[in-house]
């Protein structure tokens, strides 16, 4: 990772420099890994499709976070409202990602307003849900928005353009056929040189720290694999709330576990939509946001368990 020379860098911005630097020792994969990696996918994705009939499944890190959590929360209805507790880091990013991009130095307010205003312009569900807020609704979204970005600049180092930096970088794989794997990291930096690894994928948190956190990121090393043959370096949770990143090494070992992890939930998925198979309860922190919650044993079990006065997360 490199940033600009000219600027002093705080304490914050050192910490997290050191921790995403990539070291002077080139990483290199073999490309034999990287096809049996892809071959045992394809293979996998064979078998699945003659259980699927005329079912399509479209699986990003959501997907499977949910689906290896609780597979009740995971059959239960959606009923996902915009709030601007939710919609900050949608309007954050954006405005990070116009920042990188933008002439001159803007302040985190002026990329907030550009970022909103585009959004509004924007005719999907998040743009119209912000064209619809009421004045003080957002100048809440505006001020939760800003304290994100403010954050971001404060604690994590100058982007040099030389890195390649790119924000809600997308890919998926394969390119057509009933199961397609889709991932969506926050930052992006690096490109590979030949067959040497220097990608590094950074999604941005605010809040607790999370196992899935981790795992989310496994999954778009993975999907980056299958995409481009070349893995990331590593991976990186920056939790702005903390100014803290929980930086990770690409191995072998890494992504075959992501692998298995990925064809388990894409097999428990064609079990719970396809095939019928009624659904494991895991009570968990999710309980509080499961549709679920008030009919279902297994949350009553969770609650009597710690008697509401902890969480674990």
């Amino acid at each position: 990772m490199q940033v600009p020379a000219s600027p002093s860098l705080t304490p914050a911005q050192e910490r997290t420099l050191a921790l995403l630097r990539r070291s002077d020792e080139p990483l290199v994969f073999s490309e034999s890994l990287v096809n049996e990696l892809r071959e045992e996918m394809t293979e996998a994705l064979t078998q699945f499709h003659s259980r699927l009939g005329d079912t399509t499944l479209f699986i990003s890190k959501g997907r499977l976070s949910n689906v290896h959590g609780c597979e009740g929360k995971f059959l239960a209805p959606d009923e996902f409202r915009w709030t601007a507790a939710i919609a900050k880091g949608q309007v954050a990013h954006k405005a990070i990602q116009q920042m990188m991009n933008w002439r001159g130095e803007p302040t985190p307010s002026e990329l907030v307003d550009d970022a909103i205003a585009r959004l509004v312009d924007d005719d999907r569900d998040l743009g119209r849900w912000v064209a619809g807020l009421s004045n003080g609704d957002e100048a809440d979204l505006r001020g939760r928005a800003i304290e994100h970005v403010n954050k971001f600049v404060e604690t994590f180092p100058p982007l040099d353009p030389r890195s390649n930096p790119a924000t809600e970088s997308s890919s998926r794989w394969p390119v057509e056929g009933p199961i397609v794997f889709s991932s969506r990291a926050d930052l992006v930096m690096g490109k590979p040189e030949g067959r040497e690894s220097r990608k590094l994928i950074i999604d941005l948190k605010t809040g607790w720290v999370s196992p899935l956190h981790r795992e989310d990121l496994r999954f778009y090393a993975l999907i980056e694999t299958l995409v481009r043959d070349v893995p990331p370096r590593k991976l990186a949770t920056f939790y702005l709330d903390s100014a803290h990143a929980m930086v990770e090494d690409v191995t072998e070992g890494l992504l075959r576990s992501a692998l298995r992890r990925t064809l388990d939930g894409v097999h428990a998925i064609i079990e719970l939509q396809v095939e019928g198979r009624e659904p494991v309860l895991r009570p968990g922190t999710h309980c509080r946001w499961c549709t679920l919650r008030d009919e279902c044993p297994a949350s009553e079990a969770d609650k009597s368990h710690d008697s509401g006065d902890q969480g674990d997360g």
